[in-house]
């Protein structure tokens, strides 16, 4: 099974033996803070500048963990807008995905054949 944002921060951590008040103050967040970040409790994606301190003192990979941390790249958020209104039905059709993995699997797998096939 896939591990989480806060599975893989809490156990770099760990493997680097910093408490989470040192590692918090190294990033510059409150501990409180980190501690939801690796319980997956914290509400909100983290900044892009906590990913990339997280992802530099833990020696993560930034780009895995800011898509582990459900963060949107500036250009992937401008082909999500621009989908969404030249496809009116994208967002339930999202939310679908979302909600059924397998559904997910399925077009995902049935997009890469056509694209295999062009």
């Amino acid at each position: 099974m896939k591990k989480t944002f806060g599975q893989i921060i809490r156990q770099a951590r760990k493997e680097q033996e910093y408490s989470q008040r040192e590692l918090a103050k190294i990033v510059g967040v409150n501990y409180t803070y980190l501690s939801k970040l690796e319980n997956d409790h914290a509400g909100y994606p983290p900044s892009e500048e906590v990913i990339e301190a997280l992802g530099k003192n833990l020696n993560l990979d930034v780009q895995e963990l800011t898509t582990l941390a459900g963060r949107i790249k500036p250009e992937d958020e401008q082909v999500f807008r621009e989908l969404v209104q030249q496809y009116q039905e994208m967002p339930a059709f999202l939310r679908r995905m979302q909600s059924n993995p397998q559904f997910a699997k399925k077009v995902l797998s049935e997009a890469e054949k056509i694209e295999n096939e062009d």
